[in-house]
């Protein structure tokens, strides 16, 4: 049986990322079209069929520039193309007002919807509503408020070509809640209950991955408690996820700083939650704002 096409709309926030998203999957060999109206999509993909469509992988950027009307429409559509037989995702990228705000302001590019006498927070703020329903419907959607490019393109690379067919991509992230709570979690968990190593001087400035914070954490009948409950709950919802044909999970699990409870959580996780999901993927978010690896 031939393999069907695989098509990835791209969609989010100008300023997020979305040309990074689809330079990322255009170098993993997908065939690449933005910008593209949402009205289009259909005759697109018609087009594609008639070129030959088996096995044929292919991103298409879809922005704010098209009608409210055809961006409230992409959800049905989708819908559509997956009844046809197109494997069919849908990726959104979204950041922070005070991120793009920034990125903008460092580039000096112009904002897509900015219009004479709209200031940049403005359009940002018509973008992110115009955008709503793509975003509400997105299979992934992909916070890169603390994100660079490097680590956006591994993220693409980790979550869009490592998954194998149709199976569920889970990635669990470790945050700290003084930098804010990623975007993109379907569940979040806060874990500053726990003793916190970071009251013990000498292990302040480590993090948890160094083996004198993992021995401490390892000493704490609370922390075994706790992830003890995490992995039943992540297990039961990895589950749960496949079951539905969900195509991702994100599941974020924060503390103060994200250096050292969280990031050990994440770890002794993925260790245990490896069976259940080959592919799994852990990111550190606070551990790249500090520059640690």
């Amino acid at each position: 049986m031939s393999a069907p096409l695989r098509l990835i709309l791209v969609s989010g926030l100008s300023g997020a990322g979305k040309s990074v998203v689809l330079n990322a999957l255009e170098d993993l060999g997908y065939r690449c079209v933005d910008n593209l109206p949402a009205s289009m999509l259909e005759s697109f993909v018609a087009h594609i069929f008639r070129e030959g469509a088996s096995g044929q992988t292919v991103a298409v950027g879809i922005d704010a520039r098209d009608t409210s009307v055809g961006l409230e429409g992409i959800p049905t559509t989708i819908e559509q193309l997956r009844r046809s037989g197109v494997r069919c995702e849908l990726l959104a990228v979204i950041a922070s007002d005070a991120e793009l705000l920034r990125r903008f302001g460092e580039t000096k590019r112009r904002h897509p919807l900015s219009r004479e006498g709209a200031n940049l927070q403005d359009a940002v703020t018509r973008e992110r509503a115009l955008l709503d329903p793509v975003i509400q419907a997105a299979d992934l959607v992909v916070d890169t408020t603390h994100m660079g490019v490097h680590e956006l393109r591994d993220v693409i690379v980790q979550r869009i070509d490592q998954r194998r067919g149709m199976e569920l991509s889970v990635t669990l992230v470790s945050f700290g809640f003084k930098h804010g709570v990623p975007g993109d979690c379907d569940f979040v968990f806060d874990v500053r209950m726990l003793p916190n190593p970071y009251w013990t001087i000498a292990l302040r400035p480590l993090t948890g991955r160094d083996s004198a914070v993992i021995a401490y954490l390892d000493e704490q009948p609370a922390v075994g408690a706790m992830l003890d409950e995490l992995q039943q709950f992540i297990a039961r919802r990895i589950d749960e996820h496949g079951a539905a044909r969900r195509r991702y999970l994100t599941v974020g699990i924060g503390c103060t700083g994200g250096q050292h409870r969280s990031v050990y959580l994440v770890d002794r996780l993925a260790e245990r939650l490896r069976g259940k999901s080959p592919t799994l993927a852990i990111r550190h978010s606070a551990l790249t704002l500090l520059g640690t690896p």
